[in-house]
């Protein structure tokens, strides 16, 4: 559906969102009533791996999870994206696909530009053709960072990273430290890291009996996440008391 009149709070996660930093209030609007409101129920696919990318999304309300599939067959869960992010960035350039599949965790609202809309809104706005430049280069450099963890990290270093980063996306505080609770299994887990489930399984389960977790079937809460990133970071362990 078109956007007539921009809703304010539609204009600050444009704002909070790099691929528009350095924007004008103005030049913002303009830019959101360029796009069209899109609504997106759970369980729905955005769009899937190999398809033309057509549109480039922010996500306004809900949570999407981002996954690849291999050449192996296998499903692998990417990242999930909250509110303010932007989804579908390849579409910045002329005639790419989309190299996931994102799909809705729960009902979601997008704003939603067509790849010709965002080309022309470039050349309009130079600043935002530099910024999608810079923003698809952050996303080069973070899978070639998670390339190298699964290429040269032991398997502990690498989940103790994966749940900070989901903790760092969709994680909020709550009674006794950050919930995960975004819906993702240990095989999600698994597939991120590079391991099994097996192994994930003992993991949680031996860092839950050192109470540096509390895990379930498809939530997790962080209740040290200064132990986690030890072990992430691979730092000397030191006496630390963490508070929620």
């Amino acid at each position: 559906m078109p956007l007539t009149a921009p809703d304010l709070q539609d204009i600050t996660h444009l704002q909070s969102n790099n691929l528009f930093s350095g924007l004008e209030p103005g030049e913002l609007a303009n830019i959101a009533q360029a796009g069209r409101l899109r609504r997106l129920k759970s369980g729905s696919y955005l769009f899937r791996q190999g398809t033309p990318a057509t549109n480039l999304y922010i996500l306004v309300a809900g949570t999407i999870k981002m996954t690849q599939l291999t050449p192996e067959g296998h499903q692998v869960l990417l990242r999930v994206a909250s509110p303010g992010e932007a989804i579908g960035a390849i579409a910045a350039v002329g005639g790419a696909r989309y190299p996931a599949t994102a799909q809705a965790v729960e009902d979601c609202r997008l704003l939603a530009w067509e790849s010709d809309s965002l080309l022309a809104l470039m050349e309009r706005y130079p600043h935002l053709a530099i910024n999608a430049l810079r923003f698809m280069s952050g996303h080069v450099q973070e899978f070639q960072d998670r390339y190298r963890e699964l290429a040269t990290e032991r398997v502990e270093r690498r989940v103790a990273r994966a749940l900070l980063r989901l903790a760092g996306q969709v994680g909020r505080r709550s009674e006794g430290g950050i919930l995960i609770d975004v819906a993702f299994t240990r095989q999600d887990l698994a597939e991120m890291t590079g391991t099994t489930r097996y192994t994930i399984s003992r993991m949680l389960s031996e860092w839950e009996q050192k109470g540096l977790i509390k895990a379930s079937r498809e939530r997790v809460l962080i209740r040290q996440p200064h132990s986690l990133a030890v072990i992430a970071e691979d730092l000397p362990t030191m006496a630390h008391t963490d508070t929620p």
